[in-house]
């Protein structure tokens, strides 16, 4: 897999800005097919950083309902990538 297919897109909240600030966690949607070290090689290749340490987190699929259809809310696959101390990315840089 390459690196631009395991890491989708970074996840933007309050909280992963948070993390962002007080302890230099940064926060992907990742492929769920894809393992810790694919993960941190894929974030040291697309940014050019140091990671120390990667956090998968899986949420199951939630049931919604909209009136009388009932559905799925998708399966997310998040990673929470702690950096080396000197290091940052500049996307969640405002």
């Amino acid at each position: 897999m390459l690196a631009s297919e395991i890491i989708k897109r970074p996840i933007i909240t309050e909280k992963s800005m948070l993390l962002v600030e007080e302890l230099n966690k940064y926060t992907f949607s990742v492929d769920k097919r894809a393992n810790k070290v694919q993960i941190k090689k894929a974030i040291e290749e697309l940014f050019d950083v140091k990671v120390t340490k990667v956090n998968k987190i899986k949420t199951a699929p939630k049931l919604k309902r909209v009136g009388q259809h009932t559905g799925f809310k998708a399966e997310v696959v998040k990673a929470v990538v702690t950096l080396a101390k000197d290091n940052t990315i500049e996307i969640f840089s405002a």
